[in-house]
């Protein structure tokens, strides 16, 4: 009979309600391993099962190359409409705050609520095939945005969109995390990264070419559809490609699980991925309730702080500047294509030198230092006389906060055990895009409104917005910091 080897025994014996929790008979656990405290009336007893060898390496980067490929696909098909904000408005007649419902909100809202229930399928079946499925729903319904001709409609497609990509970084961090060993795994998952600047860089370039090309055609009709207009043929060119990334995806290796842990009444069964039970996944949460803080809410308040300049970004250079779709695409395509890879590279090299050197909070601590630096660029940036002035900021801006995702993605997947690993992972996105691509471009948006009252101080909205959030996110991490550091050290402690 396969035995657990038991390197991850028992996650902690303290007592609760007249319970304690089991440990295997020959481990003495020391001051609380994992701190999982007794659940209601019944011990919980988790063991660390026997590891798998890893992937070879051929076969583990080019599962990380099609996830960059997904990765940026996702991007592009949820940010091309950040590009047709204008186009939208006019033959809509919507506000900026509908707008900003489109944009942010109708994507975000299934985006969240479905993520955590799948997450969960994700934790116990054949995660390509999720993916698969998650990729070619999504890029349908980008293709749906194009056959819309109601505001209503069209929110219904987005909200369409977002629950197809709720699936895509649950799932890919879950395979990242048994295809790469933890000294790799920084680097790994900053390369994944790489796909939300190279999606947004292409959305950017491509869209922007699109729409100006586009937009020199006369609208036509279609069969039951009616007329189309420019910006809804620009939605079913970018949307339908996601299919052949689709197929691709079934090519990539589904990896052993590692990091499982038997449950009590599994202690005499063969190892399984069996999902684990909400209430120990939400014990876990709790009591390492300032890491996971730091974790879930720094990232959620610097998500809402991104989203919302996303959101705006060329409305604000078509207001402030005078620059049109194609222009804006180019100079903002190649500062994500150029910039913000090498900020992602530097960023994993950081992270993997002060890795080297013992510290164990390396993923968090990247993230507060490079978060910090990009704080006068981000406030500044709107506020230049110039647009090449404002340009050169928000570059720099760029390369320091892309710093952040490989170490600040790992950082999760480093913590918590395969079963919840995906349910974990759809927390952190749940928060991100309900917080951060919900209400970040809405906030903007009713500072325009409501605050300035103008649509040409988009720009004093843009500061304002980075200047209260920017700092926030970065001492919320900083709060968590050490709590991380010594999670991260129990854990390898573990190995």
């Amino acid at each position: 009979m396969h035995r657990s080897h038991c390197d991850l025994r028992m996650l902690f014996s303290r007592r609760r309600r007249g319970h304690y929790i089991k440990t295997c008979d020959h481990y003495q656990p020391s001051w609380g391993e994992i701190r999982m405290s007794a659940l209601d009336s019944a011990p919980v007893a988790l063991c660390k099962l026997s590891e798998p060898a890893w992937p070879s390496p051929a076969r583990a980067w080019y599962g990380a190359g099609i996830f960059t490929v997904a990765t940026a696909l996702a991007l592009i098909d949820r940010q091309i409409m950040n590009l047709l904000v204008e186009p939208i408005k006019q033959d809509l007649h919507v506000s900026d705050t509908q707008m900003s419902l489109l944009v942010g909100f109708a994507f975000a809202l299934f985006y969240a609520f479905l993520g955590i229930p799948l997450s969960r399928l994700a934790d116990v079946w054949c995660r390509k095939t999720i993916l698969c499925i998650g990729i070619a729903f999504w890029s349908v319904m980008t293709a749906c945005c194009g056959l819309a001709h109601s505001y209503w409609v069209l929110f219904l497609a987005r909200v369409g969109v977002g629950a197809g990509e709720s699936v895509n970084g649950p799932t890919t961090f879950s395979i990242v995390g048994d295809s790469f060993p933890p000294d790799k795994l920084a680097k790994a998952s900053a390369v994944i990264s790489s796909g939300f600047y190279l999606g947004s860089g292409a959305a950017w370039i491509l869209g922007g070419a699109i729409i100006e090309a586009v937009s020199k055609l006369p609208n036509f009709n279609l069969p039951v559809i009616g007329e189309v207009h420019p910006w809804q043929t620009t939605f079913l060119i970018v949307g339908l490609p996601g299919v052949v990334v689709a197929v691709l995806m079934m090519t990539v290796h589904e990896p052993a699980r590692r990091g499982l842990l038997r449950q009590p009444e599994d202690s005499d069964k063969p190892a399984t991925s069996r999902s684990l039970p909400l209430k120990v996944i939400l014990q876990w949460l709790r009591n390492d309730w300032k890491t996971f803080t730091a974790i879930y809410g720094g990232m959620a308040f610097k998500a809402m702080a991104s989203a919302g300049v996303s959101a705006w970004l060329p409305s604000f250079f078509i207001r402030t500047y005078g620059w049109n779709t194609a222009e804006i695409g180019l100079a903002m395509g190649l500062i994500l294509l150029t910039v913000a890879p090498a900020g992602l590279l530097t960023g994993g090299y950081f992270t993997e030198y002060l890795t080297k050197r013992g510290l164990h909070d390396a993923n968090l601590r990247v993230v507060v230092i490079s978060s910090l630096i990009a704080i006068p660029f981000a406030i500044l940036f709107p506020l230049m006389p110039t647009p090449m002035a404002a340009l050169a900021l928000y570059a720099g801006n760029t390369f320091f906060m892309s710093m952040a995702p490989g170490p600040q993605n790992a950082a999760l997947v480093m913590i918590t055990p395969n079963q919840m690993r995906a349910q974990a992972s759809a927390l952190y996105f749940f928060l991100y895009n309900l917080i951060g691509s919900g209400l970040g471009p809405l906030l903007v948006a009713g500072f325009t409104d409501y605050i300035f009252g103008a649509e040409s101080a988009l720009r004093y909205s843009l500061s304002l917005h980075l200047a209260i959030l920017s700092p926030l996110s970065a001492c919320i991490i900083w709060f968590g910091l050490k709590s991380y550091g010594e999670t991260v050290r129990r854990m390898k402690a573990l190995d």
